[in-house]
């Protein structure tokens, strides 16, 4: 790995001198280094670039890392990464993409990513998004995620975007069978003329199946955002969808949560609230000593925090 890649890692994925367990990192399009352990498998994926890992049901508390890193222009990498996960497993995947260029060149990173839970799994996917280097290089971070959820099986997505991607498109799509639970907690940071786009496509299929989607946003600048969500209920189940937004400078947000009761016993509920930082809220943290920007950047902290 190069200089760049080590640092990016570190943020992205806590990485510092290596990686336990089961892990692939990807540099620009190729493999920079990947270890399997008796539980978790990564396998190189036929035809198409990409991973395919499978997660046997003896997994438990396990932790796999798949981060990927973009480390200069003219880089347009693609990735499809399917993850087999066996029944009643119980594991971590940190993923996580960093872009960097130094030069006018454009620095790309598209992930794909497919999920097979099996009855009862558990996995918590947690993923961490950074653009680096000068302003005159552009960096794009796109991914698509689509899972499918057996009977019981718990999918928890946790996705933080920190800053200087100059455009995101995030398009996640799911299925849920009887009791399988999704929940998405995802926060995201605009700046200058950035922009990001958020849409959810979930489906509930199966009696008592639950989703929870969270959207925790900030565009400063002159930024902008779309939040998209279609919660379809089509049997007895519950689904919330909730988008907080705070505007900063020139920033705009839009929201547009959809849902769809194919069930008399669906119970769906979506919330969306968009506006600035109180102006109390400066004035207690400036009684405190700090001045106007370090009381607002420390509400904005917290607020990607929660």
């Amino acid at each position: 790995m190069n200089k760049i890649s080590k640092k990016l890692l570190q943020i992205i994925a806590d990485f510092t001198d290596e990686f336990r367990g089961a892990f692939n990192i990807r540099e620009n399009g190729e493999c920079a280094g990947r270890r399997s352990t008796p539980n978790i498998r990564i396998e190189t994926k036929e035809g198409a670039p990409g991973l395919v890992i499978h997660i046997s049901s003896e997994a438990q508390k396990e932790t796999v890392y798949i981060p990927a890193c973009v480390t200069h222009g003219g880089v347009d990498d693609l990735v499809y990464n399917d993850f087999y996960v066996g029944a009643g497993a119980d594991v971590t995947i940190i993923a996580g993409c960093g872009v960097h260029t130094g030069s006018g060149e454009t620095a790309r990173h598209n992930g794909i990513h497919s999920f097979f839970l099996e009855k009862g799994a558990h996995v918590l996917y947690k993923e961490r998004h950074i653009g680096t280097g000068p302003e005159n290089g552009k960096k794009h971070i796109d991914s698509v995620t689509d899972a499918i959820l057996l009977e019981d099986s718990f999918l928890e997505i946790d996705t933080k975007q920190i800053g200087g991607v100059d455009s995101t498109l995030r398009k996640t799509t799911a299925r849920l069978a009887a009791r399988a639970r999704l929940t998405v907690h995802e926060r995201i940071l605009t700046e200058k003329e950035e922009t990001a786009k958020t849409c959810f496509t979930i489906s509930m299929d199966g009696e008592d199946s639950a989703v929870d989607l969270i959207s925790r946003s900030v565009a400063k600048g002159a930024s902008h955002q779309e939040y998209h969500s279609r919660i379809m209920g089509n049997c007895r189940c519950s689904g919330h969808s909730e988008c907080d937004a705070i505007l900063a400078d020139r920033g705009t947000v839009n929201a547009a949560p959809e849902l769809f009761a194919g069930c008399m016993d669906a119970a769906l509920i979506h919330e969306a609230a968009i506006g600035k930082i109180a102006g109390e809220q400066i004035i207690k943290l400036r009684t405190l000593g700090l001045t106007e920007a370090e009381a607002e950047e420390k509400i904005i902290e917290g607020f990607l925090r929660a």
